[in-house]
This record gives structure tokens, sequence and C-alpha cells, in this order.
């Protein structure tokens, strides 16, 4: 299994760490997962993440290799979420897999009872490197 460095600011984390303390995991092993990323993750501050990293509120253009359809997200935090405006929550399973992968990068997922192989094709728009700190 590989490990990766996540790279998060301060106010994200804090912010992801409060929403986990207060959900149960059951059998969300991609919540587990998350937990244990951000537990070693780089804090940074958001102009010092790498513009084509999936951070908090990035826009993210990705391929679901094997049905070949291309969709364009946006990765927020849970209150914001909005699947017809394209804003996936960080706690879903494509959400959890993204944040800290690159442009290039191919992940296999499971969405519900689905196994899906993504390709993260292009980070659109990162906060830090677009020099905004939305939150």
């Amino acid at each position: 299994m590989d490990t990766r460095a996540i790279y998060v600011t301060e106010d994200d984390l804090s912010r992801l760490e409060e929403i986990l303390d207060t959900i149960p995991f059951r059998d969300r092993k991609d919540l587990q997962k998350l937990e244990d990323e951000l537990a070693s993750a780089m804090i940074v501050d958001p102009k010092d993440v790498p513009p084509n990293v999936v951070t908090m509120n990035s826009r993210v253009k990705l391929r679901d290799l094997r049905a070949d359809k291309e969709m364009t997200i946006s990765l927020v935090f849970p209150n914001d979420a909005n699947i017809a405006e394209g804003k996936i929550s960080i706690l879903s399973p494509i959400g959890t897999a993204i944040l800290g992968f690159g442009a290039g990068d191919t992940l296999d997922l499971a969405v519900r009872s689905f196994a899906k192989k993504i390709r993260i094709e292009e980070v659109l728009y990162q906060p830090g490197a677009a020099g905004s700190h939305a939150r």
C-alpha cells in the first residue's frame, strides 16, 4: 500500500478533525484511512501546497476509466456538498480517495457496491495555488 503525504492547512485540518470526531466510522474504511492520513499530514501554509495536488475546495477533472466518462467536481466540506452542482463531500468515497493526490494519479475505489478506477486528469482550481484561502 502506498503511503503519501497529505498537504493540509491548519484551518482545514482542524475542520476535518472536528467533522471526523462527530461521526461514527463503523464500516467506513475510507474514513479510517482519511483519519490516519490526517494524523501524519504535512501542515503547510496554503501557498505552499503544490498546485497539482487536490486539497479542500479544489475543483478537479476526473475520469472514470472503466466507464470512460469525465466529470468535474469540487471537493467540499459536508455542509457545502451538492451533487447537482458537482460539489462532492470529503466524506464521500471519492472525496476521501482523492484528497492529497495529484494530476495523473490513478485510484481504485469502491463506490457503494461498484469498483471504480478513477484518474485525476487535472486540478483546475486549488485555493492555495490561486492565492485564495476561502473556507
